[in-house]
């Protein structure tokens, strides 16, 4: 089953400096029937404007990926952690017991990130910050891991999170073809941060949503050159 979750159809909020759009409940935007994809929570679809971004808040008991799209993010929490991320990279969060960051766009340009949240597989776990520079050649016509709870991923240089599942990106160029196992049991949310595909023949556009689940594999077509992101979590 795929379910398509077009961009225009997505719940969200303008903030002037923040355009958020979401593909599940989140903040002001209740939507009973997209409320998670098996353990996958949230998934945001942000706009951060220049010289702005989010003050110091708490998080706990949450697995928490940034994939920046366009810009950079730069981080700082109260575990002394410090960094920036830039496009096409990544960071992550273990909110675990308890953690308060904040995550600002200090760079002249509007900053475009994926926000995902994943219910970790158990509560109270050591919080961490992490990120990695991830090279979009690596991942031309297949899937890199980003982060992972996956013990297989656990020396491939994917950053952790205290889940089972994983994060993961890849590129397509226009008519490229790529298939991906989805094991039974597991659930699928695959978002194009750029370009167009077809995911098990189903038409997806720029950063539509297709959450997957009993299928035993994800066959994705490139209808032109195409940037995607996905990540694959237990179904319940």
């Amino acid at each position: 089953m795929i379910e398509v979750r077009p961009f225009k159809t997505l719940g969200g909020a303008d903030h002037g400096w923040l355009k958020a759009r979401h593909h599940f409940s989140f903040a002001g935007y209740h939507d009973p029937a997209r409320m998670n994809w098996g353990r996958l929570r949230v998934w945001n679809d942000d706009e951060i404007a220049a010289g702005t971004g989010f003050d110091p808040h708490p998080h706990r008991d949450m697995e928490i990926v940034t994939y920046v799209r366009d810009g950079a993010i730069t981080h700082r929490d109260s575990l002394g952690n410090e960094g920036r991320t830039e496009a096409g990279d990544v960071q992550i969060m273990s909110a675990g017991t308890g953690v308060v960051h904040s995550e600002y766009n200090l760079e002249p340009e509007t900053t475009r990130i994926f926000q995902i949240w994943i219910i970790p597989d158990r509560r109270g776990a050591k919080p961490h910050w992490g990120a990695r520079q991830f090279p979009k050649a690596s991942r031309e016509a297949g899937f890199e891991v980003l982060a992972s709870g996956r013990p297989q991923d656990a020396e491939s240089g994917a950053l952790p999170l205290n889940v089972d599942g994983a994060v993961l990106a890849a590129t397509l160029k226009a008519g490229q073809t790529l298939r991906q196992p989805l094991a039974e049991g597991r659930a699928a949310y695959l978002v194009p941060a750029k370009g167009a595909v077809t995911v098990n023949g189903v038409a997806l556009g720029t950063r539509d949503g297709a959450g997957i689940v009993d299928e035993p594999a994800i066959e994705i077509t490139a209808g032109e050159d195409a940037e995607l992101v996905l990540v694959e979590v237990a179904k319940a």
